[in-house]
This record gives structure tokens, C-alpha cells and sequence, in this order.
């Protein structure tokens, strides 16, 4: 199998890494073929903590990924990129991570689980970057390696919850820069996005404030609280998005969502918004309703927009 690579050295054995194992699904990747980007270079001192058959992990400063593949028969050639909350201070890696993966699995959706760096000045030279950096590779590395993967380049989607829901957002909305280095000329943009009790702002009053303490500061200027308020920065190019709330959200107000469909609308981007009138916050794939799985309408919306065709 070949796999067309720019990396020298460590990157030859990265490609050669990644085609030893497109067969094999939830198997963990390194992110960066090389040099992980905007990397102070200081000593790993990551946490994994399981407890109750559910990971999440502290002070990620070795971004990877976990690919999980769905079953031959119902791969239809989608993928989605997933980035898991935790306020930017963890991830809840099963719940917002893998746990989705395997239920996008059954759609016949490849999915990248990201495990991204938390933002952090004593491992990065800017934090507010870093995990932006870390989701602009995860999709560069979707699109690279798509025919190793059977993935159709034009069906990559981004899937975020709570902070990683900020996270997922700001990168569909700030894609026509890239953070990260990009000679290839690889489409950092997803095709579609799906935000889960998503964090949108960091407007005081509207904003989840230990997200924005960690990833810009309390005291962070205005403009750079406008940069990352994703409600401000909709516009005509971002992707088709669903989204999914509930409305006694007592970390992360509902209006965070509200205000980002409404953006989408205003600039008539395809859009769908389910608010739930119970379920309070990081409530992963149930809501408060054991009949209601707001899963199955996530599926329906990808049908009725064609992302699960063959």
C-alpha cells in the first residue's frame, strides 16, 4: 500500500505506522508525524484516570488520536473528527469520545477520537491556540490518509461536546486560517459539524468561565474575547451544523447554542437545533428522557443531508 508522505525520517516510520494498522479499528495514532507544533518540549505528566468503565484524562501535552472503524459492510465512506469536553482542564474521553465513536460506528461513520492538548503556558508557547492546532491536524490527517481509510475527502465532519463543543466551532469557524503547517494545501474546513452542549462564547454572562479562564484568561482583552466567541464569527462558509442542548444547563447556558443557531441562520447556513426541556448538562448520549435519543435524530440529520451516503 502506498501512502504519499512529505515527513522525512520519523515520518517514514509514521506512514509506515499507519499503514500497518488501516485495518484495525480503535487503535491509538501520534497525531504529528514529527515535531508536535507550538510545543514548549517539557516532560509528559499526563493523568488517565478509569473509573465506572469510563477514561478521561488530565494534562494532555501528547496529542494522539484512536481510530475506530466501523464494520466493513457498513462503512459508507463518512468520517467524523470527535473532540471530547472536560472545560479545557480534562477530557471525558469515554463520554464525549469513544463511547460516540462506537455509536457512529453502527451510522457506518469512521471516527478519529482526538485526545488534544489542554491548554497550558508551561507546555505551550500559546495556549489559546494549541488545541485549535491539535483539531486542524486531526482533519488534515483524515483527508491525508482517506484512501487508506476508504473516506470520501468531501464527507469529513467535526463533532464536539461542552468545551470540546468550543473547540469543534471555533475550528469550523476560523478554517480559512491555518494554524498549523500546511504545504500540502490539505482543506482544514469540515463538511459538516455537530455540537453537543457546546460552550460558543466567552462573553462574560454567557460563557462557561472555567473554559474561558483556561484557554484565554479571565482578564482576556476584548478583542481577543470576541476572536473566540464563535456566535461572532458565523459566517456564509460554515459548515452545515446540529446541535443539541438542554434548557436547565446550569454550567454551560443553553443560550450559548441558541445564539449560535441563530448566527447560522442569519448567514443561511443548514441548520438544525434540538433543546430539550430536561438534562441538565454533559449528559453524553441520554437525556433526562429514557424514550427520547437524540442520537437517532443526529442520524436522521445526517441521512436527510446526504452525508451517510455511499
Amino acid at each position: 500500500m502506498k501512502i504519499t508522505c512529505t515527513y522525512k525520517r520519523i515520518g517514514i516510520i509514521f506512514c509506515g505506522l499507519l499503514s500497518a494498522i488501516t485495518l484495525h479499528a480503535q487503535q491509538w495514532l501520534p497525531l504529528y508525524p514529527d515535531t508536535v507544533v507550538n510545543s514548549r518540549h517539557t516532560p509528559n505528566l499526563e493523568i488517565e484516570t478509569a473509573k465506572n468503565n469510563s477514561v478521561s484524562f488530565e494534562k494532555v501535552t501528547v496529542p494522539m488520536v484512536q481510530l475506530f472503524l466501523p464494520s466493513p459492510e457498513k462503512a459508507n465512506g463518512a468520517a467524523m473528527v470527535i473532540c471530547p469536553g472536560g472545560g479545557y482542564a480534562n477530557l471525558a474521553y469515554s463520554k464525549e469520545g469513544s463511547d460516540f465513536a462506537q455509536k457512529l460506528n453502527s451510522f457506518g461513520i469512521t471516527c478519529i477520537v482526538l485526545k488534544y492538548r489542554l491548554p497550558n503556558d508551561t507546555t505551550m508557547w500559546n495556549r489559546n491556540i494549541g488545541p485549535l492546532q491539535d483539531v486542524q491536524q486531526a482533519i488534515k490527517l483524515a483527508r491525508l490518509h482517506a484512501a487508506d481509510w476508504k473516506l470520501d475527502t468531501n464527507r469529513i465532519g467535526l463533532m464536539g461536546s461542552s468545551a470540546g463543543g468550543h473547540l469543534a466551532a471555533t475550528a469550523a469557524t476560523h478554517a480559512q486560517h491555518s494554524y498549523i503547517p500546511n504545504p500540502e494545501g490539505v482543506r482544514l474546513r469540515p463538511d459538516f459539524l455537530v455540537l453537543v452542549y457546546p460552550v460558543i462564547s466567552m462573553e462574560d454572562g454567557l460563557t462557561h468561565p472555567g473554559s474561558k479562564n483556561k484557554l484565554i484568561g479571565a482578564d482576556a482583552s476584548p478583542a481577543k474575547v470576541k476572536e473566540f466567541s464563535n456566535e461572532w464569527q458565523v459566517s456564509a462558509n460554515t459548515p452545515p451544523t446540529f446541535l443539541v442542548h438542554a434548557t436547565d444547563d446550569n454550567l454551560v447556558p443553553v443560550a450559548n447554542s441558541i445564539a449560535f443557531y441563530s448566527a447560522l441562520v442569519k448567514q443561511h447556513v443548514p441548520a438544525e437545533i434540538h433543546i430539550y426541556q430536561r438534562g441538565g448538562h454533559g449528559f453524553g448520549m441520554r437525556n433526562s428522557n429514557p424514550e427520547e435519543h437524540w442520537m437517532d435524530r443526529l442520524e436522521h440529520w445526517l441521512k436527510d443531508n446526504k452525508w451517510l451516503d455511499k
